[in-house]
């Protein structure tokens, strides 16, 4: 991955197979604290219009018209969603994009943002521990025959302490828990090997350490910002 910047707004930017994929900072947008500034998430105590600019802002830098870009009602689950859709914002937490012209978004603060690319298009999940307990990254992967992936910057093992609930759901997987702190990026990089998917690169980035570019729920105590992982299909 790799760093961007345009008119303020950065972002890291990943080369998938025949597709990208953008991962956004908090940097760039018109948010007053605590959400400064380019909070891209309405359902929080910002306010409406300067998370739509925010929108706006981040569309534009990454070459993208606003309409372009479609998002769904996240519910922690493992539903996908194929576009195009009608009208309505759904319930789910992935988008399936066949087609280059439709970029699909997903809003995090600490859980993972991952796009998956394959021959049959591109996935774009929001995955935290429920999700990728579920299923989410599988799903994904087997909707585009995904061969590659990004994981984006999300909470880390340094900051992800758990439960028993948590680390029984991936009481299965080797080395992804010190005590009760799990690594969340290890976990998925694990379940895309198991979904077949080769090519995995991982931002490295912790959402909760690093406050100066990040939102992050858990270390806000609930008051933040989300950022994004969005991604399209290459012309």
């Amino acid at each position: 991955m790799e760093w961007r910047e345009r008119d303020g707004v950065r972002w890291l930017e990943a080369e998938l197979d025949g597709a990208g994929a953008a991962f956004s900072t908090r940097l760039g947008g018109v948010s007053e604290p605590p959400f400064d500034s380019l909070n891209l998430g309405l359902l929080t105590e910002d306010e409406e219009e300067a998370v739509k600019e925010n929108r706006r802002r981040f569309a534009i830098a990454l070459g993208l018209t606003p309409d372009q870009v479609v998002f769904a009602r996240q519910v922690h689950g493992t539903d996908l969603v194929e576009h195009p859709l009608g009208k309505g914002v759904p319930e789910a937490d992935g988008h399936v994009v066949r087609t280059p012209g439709t970029a699909p978004l997903i809003f995090v603060a600490d859980c993972l943002p991952v796009a998956l690319s394959g021959p049959r298009g591109v996935a774009m999940v929001h995955a935290g521990w429920r999700g990728l307990a579920g299923g989410i990254l599988a799903g994904g992967a087997e909707a585009v025959g995904a061969t590659s992936a990004a994981i984006g910057p999300g909470i880390g093992p340094c900051c992800y302490e758990v439960g028993e609930e948590v680390l029984g759901a991936f009481s299965g997987l080797e080395g992804v828990a010190k005590g009760r702190m799990l690594d969340l990026p290890e976990v998925a990089r694990q379940l895309l090997a198991r979904a077949g998917v080769e090519q995995v690169e991982s931002a490295c980035l912790c959402t909760s350490c690093e406050e100066e570019l990040f939102f992050s729920h858990r270390r806000d105590r609930g008051r933040t910002g989300r950022q994004a992982g969005i991604a399209w299909v290459e012309d």
